[in-house]
This record gives structure tokens, C-alpha cells and sequence, in this order.
């Protein structure tokens, strides 16, 4: 028999689940909320922690809504489409207030309020779907490898969608696609991955640019270009198929716009690791006399040197950046970090610290990798000026935070 249990809901864990307590053990419960009391059904037990089935909502809170999705609970895609919007914005601000408490030892963080959307749905230019076995697209589930087929996505913006809508894609050897878009210019991109690299046939009847990834990454274009143009305030992106981009157009100009704040407008020089496609540094440009952009992607680099042509005081390198910073010369007193879900390495933790820049603004898309190194860079000598998260993707539990430091 298993044991179910009725418990009071706490917290919201980073992951997306509710937090209770029972006899010294901590339950995450997902698609609950934190201030309910549920009746749950255990499913996985250790000595403590355990993780349950929602069974029955007892006293639901105020921030329960009806999810929208036909598919929530099923789909992985989305995880609070349970709970109002400024309740997940709230929620957002706390998981970034308890990581820095709880892996930096900061107990108390001023985390300013999270930054949302004007419209939480519709915001996605870029979604990655997968095949069923019967060849049908759809959604990776929930805590499984199953995949879900779906006919409409209300995360996804509708200059997908209607991409989506016009598709019939019955190839054999099909193993994912991923749809991209240029909110901005109007530009669509469908990017196939095939278990065999052979260029199967496709017919679309919209504007579109098709492209096939091969399984060492490479992409070859099928039809149209091999990229598409994106547009965040003054600024037009080029991006490759194989490049990263923000995948909310609307709140990223938001977060551009609000690190170039932080930065500052009358810069000497400026260290942008990590800089991708040169987001941030192309907005930079007119507020620095000298901007170093460090990319690992040989794509992204690319597209961040013709973003950037004509602009001769910005120079982009590529490698790892804890193996580039040692090579710069001068002094940089600002370095704009946006590293990857496993933040900094231990070596570009000590490297970054060793330049003793006098700003450290840090853009992050994990609250429990950026208190780890918020840790290391305190201790190295800075102090925590200032936390903002962004919602950068509404009805999940993910969460972009800015963190500015200043030498001590």
C-alpha cells in the first residue's frame, strides 16, 4: 500500500514543486502551491526527503487558477500554469532570496521585486519539439522520456504556431525539429534533426528557412538562409541556427536595456564573457571606448563580428573564458558575465578575480549556480550591490536574475 499524508505546504523549491514537512522529512509536491494544505500520495522516499503525487488540494490558496493548457500536467514544457501570474513573479523573487541564503550564506539579499512580462503567454520565438513513435510532434512529458503530441502551444508566439499549423512532417528518421523566430522582423526558421544526417523532403507553404543539423552539430541549409534577424531596441541581430538567443524577444530588450543601466554610459573598457551573438555588446557600443567579447560557439562569434561590422573598438575572441581573460591586456573595470546554466568554473571564478575589476554585473539563468558564485566572488573581495530577477519565462519555474557587484 502506499502511504499518502496530509500536509501543509511551505515553500516553492527551485524545480517548480511545493515544499511541506513531515516528521523531519522534506516533500516536494509538484503542481502545488506553497500555502495549501493537500492530501499526497509518496512515491519516492529517502531519509530526508521524499517526493509525492498531488492527490487532493484540502484548502487551495488564493493563487490557484484554472490552468489554461489542455495539456498541463502531462507536458513538461510548462510548470506553474496552476498559479497567478504575480504569484509566480513573487515566487520567482523568493527561490532567488532562499538560494543566496542558503549556498552564499546571505541571510539578508534585498531582492528587488522579479521583472514580468506584459503578457505571459505567447512569448516563446523558439521551441524544440520531438517525435513520437508514431511520428507525431509533440512535447517531452513531465519527468519521463515520453513525448507528448500537441496541436497548439500557448507559450509559443504565434508567428511559430502558425509555422507550426502549416507543417506536415511525416519523415521517417525524424528525431526532433526546432521552430525559430524573429519576433521583431517576421523571419521563421525550421531546423530538423534526423537519426541518419540524410536531407529528407519537406514541403511548407509560408516563407520559411529549413535547415538540417547534423549529429557533429554542423548545419547545413536546406532552403532560404542559414539565419534569421532578430531586433531588441536600436538593434538588429544576426543569429545562426546554431546560435543562442534570448527566447522572449519583449523581455529581453527589457533586460538589455537594464544591464547597460548597471554598467554604466562613460566606460574605458569593458570585458563581455560569454557574449554569444553580442547581445549586450552591441548595446554597449555607444557607452564604452573599448568593449572585449569572449565566445566559446564558433556560430555565435561569427554572428556577433558581422552584428557588430563597422564598429572597430569592439573585438570579439573566441575560446573558453577562463583561458582568454589571462590574455588581455589592460585593465578592464567593468566585466559583464552571462555564463551558462553551470555559471563559472572554478578557474574563471580565481582568473575573474585576479583582473580586480571595480563592477562585476552578473546575468544568470540558475539562482542555485549564481549564489555559488556570488560566495566565491565575495569572498574575493566584492560586495552584492544589487539583485533583480526577470521574467523571462512565464508558467515555469526558470528565472534570469542580474546581480551587480563592486569591489570592496
Amino acid at each position: 500500500m502506499s502511504e499518502k499524508l496530509t500536509i501543509e505546504l511551505t515553500d516553492m523549491a527551485h524545480g517548480g514543486e511545493a515544499v511541506g514537512r513531515h516528521e523531519g522529512r522534506v516533500i516536494f509536491v509538484p503542481a502545488a502551491i506553497a500555502g495549501e494544505t493537500v492530501r499526497v500520495e509518496l512515491v519516492q522516499k529517502r531519509s530526508s526527503l521524499a517526493r509525492a503525487r498531488l492527490v487532493e488540494v484540502v484548502t487551495p490558496s488564493v493563487a490557484r487558477v484554472a490552468p489554461r493548457c489542455p495539456y498541463f500536467g502531462r507536458c513538461g514544457g510548462c510548470h506553474w500554469q496552476h498559479i497567478a501570474y504575480p504569484a509566480q513573479l513573487e515566487f520567482k523573487r523568493s527561490i532567488v532570496a532562499g538560494q543566496l541564503r542558503r549556498i552564499a550564506g546571505l541571510q539578508d539579499v534585498p531582492v528587488q521585486e522579479t521583472v514580468g512580462a506584459d503578457d505571459p503567454w505567447g512569448y516563446r520565438n523558439n521551441v524544440q519539439f520531438h517525435a513520437t513513435r508514431d511520428g507525431l510532434p509533440g512535447f517531452m512529458a513531465a519527468l519521463s522520456h515520453n513525448v507528448v503530441p500537441i496541436e497548439q502551444c500557448l507559450i509559443m508566439h504565434p508567428l511559430l504556431q502558425d509555422l507550426y499549423d502549416s507543417l506536415e512532417l511525416e519523415l521517417p528518421g525524424l528525431q526532433r525539429f526546432s521552430l525559430r523566430a524573429g519576433v521583431r522582423t517576421g523571419e521563421r526558421m525550421i531546423i530538423l534533426e534526423m537519426e541518419d544526417d540524410e536531407p529528407p523532403d519537406i514541403e511548407v507553404t509560408l516563407p520559411v528557412s529549413c535547415l538540417l543539423q547534423l549529429t557533429d552539430g554542423t548545419a547545413v541549409t536546406l532552403m532560404g538562409s542559414s539565419h534569421l534577424h532578430e531586433t531588441l531596441g536600436q538593434h538588429t541581430y544576426r543569429i545562426s541556427a546554431t546560435s543562442f538567443f534570448q527566447v522572449n524577444t519583449l523581455q529581453a530588450e527589457r533586460l538589455v536595456e537594464y544591464v547597460c543601466g548597471r554598467l554604466g554610459h562613460d566606460l574605458d573598457a569593458v570585458v563581455d564573457a560569454y557574449c554569444g551573438v553580442g547581445t549586450f555588446s552591441l548595446a554597449l557600443a555607444s557607452h564604452t571606448r573599448r568593449l572585449v567579447g569572449i565566445e566559446g560557439s564558433a556560430s555565435a562569434l561569427e554572428d556577433a563580428r558581422v552584428n557588430a561590422k563597422g564598429q572597430d573598438h569592439l573585438t570579439f575572441l573566441e575560446g573558453v573564458v577562463e583561458d582568454v581573460l589571462p590574455t588581455l591586456e589592460g585593465h578592464f573595470p567593468v566585466v559583464l558575465l552571462d555564463p551558462p546554466r553551470d555559471g563559472l568554473g572554478a578557474k574563471a571564478l580565481a582568473t575573474l578575480l585576479g583582473m580586480r575589476p571595480e563592477r562585476i554585473v552578473y546575468v544568470s539563468c540558475d539562482p542555485a549556480t549564481l549564489a555559488r558564485d556570488i560566495k566565491g566572488l565575495i569572498a574575493g573581495g566584492y560586495l552584492l550591490s544589487s539583485v533583480t530577477p526577470f521574467d523571462m519565462f512565464p508558467q515555469t519555474y526558470h528565472v534570469e536574475t542580474v546581480a551587480v557587484l563592486d569591489r570592496a
